[in-house]
């Protein structure tokens, strides 16, 4: 029987505690599925052992995120099938799009982001830069904390989607590039999902794993399919196409494809929208479809099965 292995790495700042934390990503990821493809989130939920997280933030903080006050915020997202007229209409804001081209204009010229910093900002410079810089050996610990499980299932031959949020998706990618280069291993991702993910920033691409590097040398060679989610309004992706800053990876055929797509995140924490938050992510249709075509391409067991669900069509 197939044994395909989801493997979600998360963003930045504490997280609950690794099964509370796991329990309400899956859940969340099932939501979306079973409003696309029932057959496809009943599967994910009988083999519910191969949906992994990598809980790196507890070594990185030495802290989890008290889960009661996101469980309320949690169960609303689950429920809500699909963005509201103000979730759309607070997600696309002017103050929002004037922001973004702020952010946009600090990534262009760095020595304008100490002006342009607002203390969270400031504190995800902070940690993004004691990642880059390795302090304690922090970065290389955490990437090896994913490296384990990925070279598991390489070892046993199983087909992986890797999803990384937000710094998730930095992490994953130096990891894939050490695994590519340094260690000259051929781990194969089937698929990288990424979502709110930083990478289309040129403050992280100068300080991605490979960088100084040229060509094939530059770039992960374990990628078979990239596909990349943005959030509208989501101030992390200020840059939210990849396709086009990783474009050389089509063309030296180190990637099948690169594609973008947006989607509303709906999330709210306490009234307040957080179009960035993992939990609005997972559990948003479009990234069901993702992951449900990807399931069912490896899943010899669904090819009989209809989709259903409201938006299986």
């Amino acid at each position: 029987m197939t044994r395909p292995l989801i493997i979600y790495v998360p963003g930045l700042l504490p997280k609950p505690s690794h099964e509370l934390h796991r329990d309400a990503l899956l859940r969340c990821l099932l939501a979306g599925l079973r409003r696309i493809d029932v057959p496809v989130a009943d599967s994910i939920a009988a083999r519910s052992a191969n949906f992994d997280v990598v809980s790196w933030t507890y070594d990185f903080y030495c802290e989890h995120r008290d889960y009661e006050l996101d469980r309320a915020a949690i169960e609303a997202v689950i429920s809500q099938a699909a963005p509201g007229s103000r979730d759309i209409a607070e997600a696309s804001t002017w103050l929002r799009r004037l922001t973004r081209l702020v952010y946009q204009l600090g990534d262009v010229l760095p020595f304008l982001i100490p002006h342009l910093a607002n203390e969270r900002m400031e504190v995800h410079l902070r940690d993004l830069l004691r990642y880059e810089r390795n302090s304690n050996d922090i970065g290389n610990h955490v990437r090896r904390m994913l490296k384990v499980p990925l070279l598991a299932a390489s070892g046993a031959g199983r087909p992986v989607l890797l999803i990384g949020h937000s710094m998730g998706s930095v992490l994953a990618y130096d990891a894939l590039w050490e695994l590519s280069h340094d260690h000259g291993n051929p781990v194969e991702i089937d698929l990288f999902l990424t979502m709110g993910s930083p990478l289309g920033q040129r403050f992280i691409q100068q300080r991605l794993k490979g960088n100084d590097r040229n060509g094939k040398d530059r770039y992960p060679r374990n990628i078979r399919n990239w596909k990349n989610l943005t959030a509208i309004g989501d101030l992390t992706a200020i840059d939210p196409t990849l396709a086009d800053d990783f474009a050389a990876m089509s063309k030296l055929g180190l990637v099948e494809s690169i594609e973008d797509d947006e989607l509303y995140n709906y999330f709210r924490l306490d009234g307040e929208l957080n179009v960035h938050a993992e939990y609005g992510y997972l559990a948003n249709e479009k990234t069901a479809h993702t992951i449900a075509k990807w399931w069912r391409g490896v899943v010899s067991d669904l090819a009989g099965e209809t989709r259903s669900g409201p938006g299986s069509a």
